[in-house]
Order: structure tokens, then C-alpha cells, then sequence
């Protein structure tokens, strides 16, 4: 269960990952009751969410082609310096209880740094381990990453009345230190490193082609954002709930909370276990949390919606894992940064539309109602996408053990562009003179190049 923690480097990785998610969440707590209580709207406060999700919609593809392109430990050290700087001055803005524009120009200065630091984060963890525990270290990384989320929510829910917000702002800028001493403590005969693009095959042109080129990728995608949309904003229909049928309160809220986000670290303990995340896990942890949502909005009474929240959260951390392994695996090692921004990209509108969307239908048909309608959409959507997978050519002529194991046929390393001989001459590459540089291209080398320079007019 615990193989990726065999590598040094991963090891040293986890550590400052706990340390650094830790304070990402007293951070989101602190700037969430800070907007609140200075502004006294909900709405507000969903302002500032969307200027910090914003920049990932549109600049994720940029992102991606950055993390491809650049040393991925070069991009993490300054993306994690900037965001220890934008915390700091978060901190000054609150102890002078500074205007709210700041606030938002914060949140969005903030949301453009994630976006380039989603697909280099995604990147750099994948060096860190072979390929046969990668979907290890990302079962593992959920759990550090749910164990950081009730830990750093629990700290600052008890620090925030005494200490004031100022200070756990503080704290997550002193937490990206302990990443940065991680980065510099990675050491380089330790990581796997992944191939790189050729000149063909850089930029965003080239990573939207592939992408949209990939039709399984597209499929999954797809299936994602609608699973993102109407099943993963269970922030916004457990309030609802609470508030409503169960009649439970802000203290039930709060149980629901906790609840879930037990469920999510016991899914990194299942994802963590699963030796093969495969598609075909893909679709059932889909379908299957699908349905259990669907049958959450009958239920009657507070205990029995928080015992199906249990299954819901170990599935959808399951689905997550295993979506991340496959997309990652795959796909060609010189596009994972951009395949991982398109992944960031529709995570990032799903979460825009989703939450909202959640919102009307509750306030519309009911939270019971609006938990069995998105059910419902995700199970058809789920089996829509199973059909299509089912039925698509490609998957069909894959050996029958990979047929649901992988997501589409792979290259381990990307394919090199094959350069078709010139008519009229020998097909062995000349000993001497630079190469050519695209297919068709002439050498720019050699004796023919010489007599075109001397017939040139002086």
C-alpha cells in the first residue's frame, strides 16, 4: 500500500506536501470568514472564489505548455515563492483590515499563480516515483491531501477566534518554505525523468491538437466535467440539506462535514491499495456514486444521508485517482503538462457552473430533489460514456486484458517525426553538416549550399 514511499525523494515530497496543504486550508478558512464578516454576503464571498477559478479556465493551456517545456523544479520554485509572498501580503491587508478590491486583486493574482502550478505540481510528483507507483503515490497524495484538509480546518477553526485571521495567513506563507526546502533536497540521480517534446510537437497549438486528437481523452474529459458539475459540490447540498429536509443546523453541517472528509481519506486508503487503477474502475466508481446520490436526496433523517456520504466520498476519491492515473499513463510523457492543464481546465469550469447550477436547483426544487436530479444526469452520463468507450474502434482492436485496463494505447516515449527521403537520392543521412529540422527541409549544409552562396551579387 505505502510502495511509493520506498523513494527518498517521494518521501521528502510528502512531508512538505502534508505541511503545505496544512496551510492552504487554514488559509481558504481564513479568507473565506474574512471576506464574510467584512462583507456580510454570500455572494461576496462567491466573488472571490470565482477570480481565484477564473485564470485556471484561461490560462491553463498556457500553463501546461510552460510545464512542458521548462524544468519543472525551476517553475515550482517560483510559483511556491510567489505564493508565499501573495500570503504575506494577505496577512498585512487583514491586520489593516484593507479594502475588498484588495482582497479580489489577491484572489485573482493568487489564481493565476495555481494555474502554472497545477501542471508542473502534476509533472514534478510523476519524476518522483517509476510509472509502475504512480498510482500509488497519487492514492497516497489524496490521503496527505484529505489528512491536510481536517487538519488545517481544525486548526484554524481554533485559531481563528483567538489569534485573529492575520495569522494563519502567516502560517501558509512559512508552510511553502517547507516545500521549497523540499525541492532543493530533491536529489536529481533519484528522479525519472520524462521525454520532451520535439520542435513539432512544443506549444499550446500542438497540446490542443493532441488533446482533441485523443478521442478517449475527449470522452473522459467530458464524463469528468459532468461528474465535476453536478456531483462533486456536496459543499453546496450538504448545506442545503442541513438547512432544509434534515433540519440539522450549522451543527449538523458541520458533522456532515467531518463526515466526509473521513470518507475522502479512507478513498486514499482504497486508492492507495488498488495495485491497477483501471478505466473499468473509472466508470463503476462513477456509476456507483452516481446512484448513491441519487438515493441521498430520499433520505430521511441526518444519520442515514451521513452514512451514504461515507461510500460517495470513498468513491469519488477512488474516481479521481484512478482519472488522474489513466490520463497521466495513457498519454505521450512530453504532453502529461498539458494534458494536466486541460484536466485543470475543466475542473476549473465545472466547479464555476457546478456550484451555482447546485445552488438554483436547490433553492428551486428542493436539496432532495436537486441530489436526485444531478444523480440521475450522472448516471445516464455515465453510461453513455461506457457505451461510447465500448464502442469505439480503437478500444476494440486492444488486446482483450488492456481493453478496460487503460484508457487508449500508449508510447512510452513520443514518437519521433519520420522525415521522408528527397527524390533522387540516398536514403542514409549525410556524416557531416547540421540535421534537417522538419520534414522536406533541405540541409542547410555541404556543396550545393556553397554554390548558391557564390552566385550571390556581392
Amino acid at each position: 500500500m505505502f510502495r511509493a514511499l520506498r523513494h527518498p525523494n517521494y518521501r521528502r515530497w510528502a512531508v512538505a506536501d502534508l505541511v503545505s496543504v496544512t496551510g492552504a486550508w487554514m488559509q481558504n478558512l481564513a479568507l473565506n470568514w474574512f471576506v464574510l464578516v467584512k462583507t456580510g454576503s454570500p455572494g461576496l464571498l462567491g466573488l472571490s472564489l470565482l477570480f481565484q477559478l477564473l485564470p485556471g479556465v484561461l490560462l491553463g493551456s498556457v500553463a501546461g505548455s510552460v510545464a512542458d517545456r521548462w524544468p519543472t523544479k525551476r517553475v515550482l520554485l517560483v510559483t511556491q515563492s510567489l505564493h508565499g509572498v501573495l500570503a504575506l501580503v494577505l496577512a498585512g491587508v487583514a491586520w489593516v483590515d484593507g479594502p475588498l478590491s484588495a482582497v479580489y486583486a489577491l484572489a485573482l493574482a493568487g489564481g493565476v499563480v495555481t494555474v502554472f502550478d497545477g501542471p508542473a505540481l502534476g509533472r514534478f510528483g510523476s519524476q518522483l516515483v517509476p510509472r509502475e507507483d504512480l498510482s500509488n503515490a497519487l492514492g497516497l497524495g489524496s490521503i496527505l491531501s484529505s489528512g491536510g484538509r481536517i487538519l488545517g480546518m481544525g486548526l484554524a477553526g481554533a485559531l481563528v477566534a483567538v489569534t485573529g485571521v492575520p495569522l494563519l495567513f502567516v502560517i501558509n506563507a512559512v508552510s511553502f518554505g517547507a516545500v521549497l526546502l523540499a525541492i532543493g533536497k530533491v536529489r536529481p540521480e533519484g528522479m525519472f525523468h520524462l521525454a520532451t517534446s520535439t520542435a513539432e510537437r512544443t506549444g499550446i497549438k500542438a497540446g490542443v491538437r493532441y488533446v482533441l486528437g485523443h478521442r478517449p481523452l475527449v470522452l473522459m474529459f467530458l464524463l469528468g466535467f459532468v461528474l465535476s458539475c453536478l456531483g462533486r459540490n456536496y459543499q453546496v447540498t450538504m448545506a442545503a440539506m442541513s438547512e432544509g429536509p434534515l433540519a440539522a443546523g450549522p451543527e449538523g453541517y458541520g458533522m456532515l462535514s467531518v463526515i466526509f472528509s473521513a470518507g475522502t481519506v479512507l478513498g486514499g486508503f482504497v486508492a492507495a491499495a488498488c495495485k491497477n487503477l483501471t478505466l473499468r474502475l473509472v466508470l463503476w466508481s462513477a456509476l456507483g456514486t452516481s446512484v448513491l446520490q441519487f438515493f441521498s436526496g430520499a433520505t430521511p433523517t441526518l444519520w442515514s444521508f451521513a452514512t451514504l456520504l461515507v461510500p460517495i466520498a470513498i468513491g469519488a476519491v477512488v474516481l479521481d485517482t484512478a482519472t488522474s492515473t489513466r490520463i497521466q499513463l495513457d498519454t505521450d510523457e512530453d504532453m502529461r503538462g498539458r494534458v494536466l492543464a486541460a484536466k485543470g481546465i475543466v475542473t476549473a469550469a465545472s466547479g464555476a457552473i457546478g456550484g451555482p447550477l447546485l445552488g438554483w436547483l436547490s433553492e428551486f426544487a428542493g436539496p432532495g430533489p436537486a441530489l436526485e436530479i444531478a444523480g440521475a444526469a450522472t448516471v445516464v452520463a455515465t453510461a453513455v460514456a461506457w457505451l461510447l468507450f465500448a464502442r469505439s474502434p480503437q478500444r476494440r482492436a486492444m488486446p482483450a486484458e488492456q481493453r478496460w485496463a487503460r484508457l487508449a494505447g500508449v508510447h512510452p516515449t513520443p514518437p519521433q517525426p519520420v522525415h521522408p527521403p528527397l527524390p533522387g537520392r540516398a536514403t542514409a543521412r549525410p556524416g557531416r553538416g547540421p540535421r534537417w529540422t522538419r520534414p522536406g527541409q533541405r540541409i542547410t549544409g555541404g556543396r550545393r549550399a556553397a554554390r548558391a552562396r557564390a552566385h550571390q551579387p556581392t
